[in-house]
């Protein structure tokens, strides 16, 4: 989806947004330069949003490691670990969705399915990810629930690195879906900043990645992003600023900050693992560091970091 929306007080990058179906997307980082602003508002538009319990199924297409798709799924189960997990935690994270939906947003990873053979082919279009999306959705569900597609790093994607990184959008039966690809081979500069030197802008040494997988860790980046818009605006009349389809989100609207200070090629203050040198800022379940984006808080009407 495309966009000139620029991000409340300084601009950290300029996003260039693409559509699928309804969708919002995670977008490539491109810096840009600093401009003084409104604040951002992001409008609620009165339709409905996705709270309670959400149950997110998953189809695995391409080639993922048992360990990649831990990281992913450890991530997941994180949202609502609780405040059992070490703070800066990826549960307080996510409870600032809570402002969104008037409520707890609980998070379960449900049906996982794995499609290595490449069923669809190695290039896939919006379409085809509809479809994959589809044999994720779990028919009779008393919960809300999510389709969330991964492609591996060798599976090339509609808009994938030129405008998108991932995506969220609706089926015409009115399940909402989503999907993120894998920028490990194909666009790191562009989906896995802050773990890679950006193709734009400053360039200022990369961030350790957490995870020891840049591809994987900047998927971590965008999965939050496009989970957080689509239980927000699953259906294009919830929470978001701009055209419906092609607004700025809860996550996509504080793009590029990850820490307080943050500014064009600076990420913002994190922590640094004094043992590997991984830059994180939130903790997860079984001891997992992750490093997590901005988001836009209702509350104070401004982007919101953990640390």
């Amino acid at each position: 989806m495309a966009s000139n929306y620029l991000l409340a007080i300084w601009v950290f990058f300029l996003l260039a947004l693409s559509t699928f179906l309804s969708p919002s997307a995670a977008t490539p980082r491109k810096l840009s330069a600093l401009v003084q602003q409104q604040p951002l508002v992001l409008k609620y538009h009165k339709g409905p949003l996705l709270h309670g319990n959400v149950t997110v199924n998953l189809v695995w297409y391409g080639k993922f490691s048992p360990n990649q798709r831990s990281i992913l799924v450890d991530f997941l189960q994180s949202l609502s670990s609780g405040h059992r997990a070490p703070q800066p935690s990826v549960s307080s994270w996510w409870q600032t969705i809570a402002g969104y939906t008037r409520g707890p947003c609980t998070v379960a990873v449900g049906n996982q399915i794995l499609q290595q053979s490449y069923s669809l082919g190695k290039t896939l279009t919006s379409q085809k990810l509809a479809v994959l999306a589809a044999k994720g959705s779990k028919r009779g569900s008393k919960t809300a629930a999510v389709s969330v597609v991964l492609t591996d790093a060798d599976v090339a994607v509609e808009g994938f690195c030129m405008s998108r990184c991932g995506s969220h959008g609706s089926s015409r039966g009115g399940s909402a879906y989503a999907w993120v690809g894998n920028p490990g081979k194909q666009c790191p500069g562009q989906c896995a900043w802050p773990f890679h030197q950006p193709i734009y802008g400053p360039q200022t040494p990369p961030l350790v990645s957490p995870n020891g997988d840049v591809g994987i860790d900047g998927m971590v980046i965008n999965l939050a992003t496009v989970l957080a818009g689509t239980v927000t605006n699953p259906f294009d009349n919830g929470y978001f600023q701009g055209a419906a389809g092609a607004g700025l989100e809860a996550v996509s609207a504080c793009t590029g900050i990850f820490g307080k200070g943050a500014y064009p090629g600076y990420p913002g203050e994190v922590v640094l693992d004094k043992t590997t040198g991984a830059s994180y800022n939130a903790v997860g379940v079984r001891g997992r560091k992750y490093l997590l984006p901005a988001m836009w808080d209702p509350k104070t009407s401004a982007c919101k970091t953990l640390i």
